[in-house]
């Protein structure tokens, strides 16, 4: 099973923060068994989906034109707090932003909330790594391609 976690990203800002959100159904095949007769989005995958709209923030903040682009690899996860459920019918609205940046490393303040209402805080830390696999850069522009499609600037996937 694959775990994509964010439908459409709505705001890209390189450099500064991403927008995304994330539309929980009972197709999401996790719900029937998270929990049986009370399904919910398990927290550690709404983190995952917060370090994945990262993983695209980052990969186009680090970015350099004619270099094989460097992934953001998760490293760490900080603080996370969760106080609001989200089941089926519910969206997941993500909120990342840098809030540190080293040469090979940054920090991210992600903040996920459900109907207005807070549902996960974390702060992330990613290290930026050269992958030698084509499968890994075809996959990743295709994902980041989807979710970038109704930006009104087209964004440059790395």
């Amino acid at each position: 099973m694959r775990y994509f976690l964010i439908d459409r990203v709505t705001e890209l800002v390189v450099g500064e923060r991403i927008r995304g959100v994330k539309a929980v159904t009972l197709t999401d095949e996790v719900l029937h068994d998270h929990f049986p007769d009370y399904p919910i989005m398990p927290g550690a995958l709404i983190i995952e989906g917060a370090a994945q709209l990262a993983g695209l923030l980052l990969e186009s903040t680090f970015h350099e034109e004619g270099r094989t682009p460097r992934r953001a690899l998760l490293a760490q996860v900080r603080r996370a707090k969760f106080h609001e459920l989200c089941g089926p019918g519910r969206l997941l609205d993500f909120d990342v932003r840098i809030t540190a940046r080293q040469e090979e490393a940054a920090e991210v303040e992600a903040e996920v909330t459900v109907e207005g209402k807070r549902a996960v805080r974390a702060d992330l830390t990613f290290v930026m790594k050269d992958i030698p696999s084509k499968r890994v850069h075809e996959q990743r522009r295709y994902l980041y391609e989807l979710w970038t499609k109704d930006l009104p600037r087209p964004c440059k996937v790395p």
